[in-house]
């Protein structure tokens, strides 16, 4: 487990990680929030990082990549599918699909319990017609909206 910004580092179990965030958060118990990404490795570790968040009076938001169905205690659940790969959690605040994917079509997830869809344009050379695109399948598809990766345009990597 690890942590981004100033004093990160890896820990141990999620009741380390929690501790040490709770720490270097500061300020008061309002607007406490935490993304949890990489859900889909352990549904377990997950699980006893949002029990221990929870404990810290933070909100949690969970990016994974659905093939894991995410437990309880979650605030935010963003599913982001990668190729064909089935999906345990099929509910959720954002569906989150790279456009375009080899044999991926955005409408077989139309049916699926997402208050938001968005396409994100697929990074790497072909990156602006990736765009162009997302941007025609989302005006031609109103359901899905354009959702892009600012860092990656400003050049930050």
């Amino acid at each position: 487990m690890g942590v981004n910004g100033d004093g990160g580092g890896r820990f141990n179990d999620a009741w380390s990680l929690a501790k040490a965030i709770d720490q270097m958060w500061g300020g008061g118990p309002d607007g406490r929030f935490v993304v949890l990404t990489g859900a889909n490795r352990s549904c377990r570790s997950v699980t006893s990082s949002c029990r221990r968040f929870t404990k810290f009076g933070f909100e949690i938001a969970l990016e994974t990549n659905g093939s894991i169905a995410a437990p309880g205690l979650i605030d935010w659940i963003t599913v982001s599918p990668k190729g064909t790969t089935p999906l345990a959690q099929t509910a959720g605040d954002e569906l989150k699909l790279v456009f375009p994917q080899m044999d991926v079509d955005p409408a077989s997830f139309e049916s699926l319990r997402f208050t938001h869809f968005l396409l994100q344009p697929r990074d790497g050379p072909d990156r602006e017609s990736n765009t162009a695109a997302a941007i025609a399948y989302c005006l031609q598809h109103p359901r899905w909206r354009l959702s892009v990766q600012t860092h990656k345009f400003m050049g930050i990597r």
